[in-house]
């Protein structure tokens, strides 16, 4: 069986997008989306995603981490999968879609998108980090020479302990610079550092926004850069967050999956 897949990227967080307007792809073969995100042996990603009909919305958005997994909201995938609806003609200027955390507002502006996330509402502070919600679990923890840090091994002593085991959680590591904030992180379900993660660059952009940043907070990851906008409502409590930044094609194939 050949499908038409679509691959885009946001600040090198890159995707396998398929059209499933009319459902075609059996979506419980886990396996099979496994060995699509697989960068040696299948087309290579670090999520997939179907874009589907939703009544009342411009369309939904299904996600799966590179594991195979259905997983919680993702950020530069929500930016992507709102330019590949844009690129297909399904929506102009503005959209509307639903993902796994709910409805979602976001503007394309050439290829810039603007993606609406959740509200927040509470965040949990450490001595040294900070834990909360932006669509997916986000720990957030400051360090000194970012650059030079072991985040593959450093983070996954945190998805990993006690606390995380078993539901698991994505870390992040932040460091200030000058007016812009570094963010490299590991995700779960990726079980690596990727380029870029939105929910990630979100709840770290928030988590400064508690010591005193103003919206927006420029960010920079390995893949590029963002920006994330909000209003602050009281401590721990943030409403209007945008996740700004570009999403772009890369390139369109078809792939007979009875070959993987």
């Amino acid at each position: 069986m050949k499908i038409t897949f679509y691959k885009y990227q946001g600040t090198g967080n890159d995707f396998v997008l398929l059209d499933h307007r009319v459902p075609f792809f059996d979506k419980n073969n886990h396996a099979l989306i496994e060995k699509i995100c697989d960068r040696r042996f299948g087309i290579g990603a670090d999520g997939f995603m179907l874009l589907e009909n939703e009544p009342g919305y411009d369309f939904k958005m299904v996600y799966y981490n590179s594991d195979g997994k259905p997983s919680t909201m993702c950020g530069n995938g929500g930016r992507c999968i709102v330019k590949f609806a844009h690129d297909l003609g399904l929506a102009s200027t503005n959209v509307s879609f639903v993902a796994v955390d709910g409805p979602h507002q976001a503007e394309v502006k050439g290829d810039w998108v603007y993606l609406q996330m959740i509200d927040v509402n509470g965040i949990e502070k450490g001595e040294d980090y900070c834990y909360l919600n932006t669509g997916s679990p986000h720990y957030v923890k400051s360090v000194h020479n970012i650059q030079a840090l072991d985040v593959q091994g450093e983070g996954k002593k945190i998805r990993y302990n006690e606390r995380f085991k078993a539901q698991g959680t994505n870390v992040n590591f932040i460091e200030a610079e000058q007016q812009r904030l570094w963010v490299r992180t590991y995700e779960r379900g990726v079980e690596d550092e990727t380029f870029s993660c939105g929910t990630g660059v979100t709840a770290a952009a928030l988590t400064m926004a508690e010591q005193g940043w103003e919206s927006p907070i420029a960010i920079r990851t390995k893949g590029g850069d963002l920006s994330v906008a909000f209003e602050k409502k009281g401590s721990g409590v943030y409403e209007q967050v945008y996740l700004n930044g570009p999403a772009k094609k890369v390139f369109e194939g078809t792939l007979d999956i009875s070959l993987l």
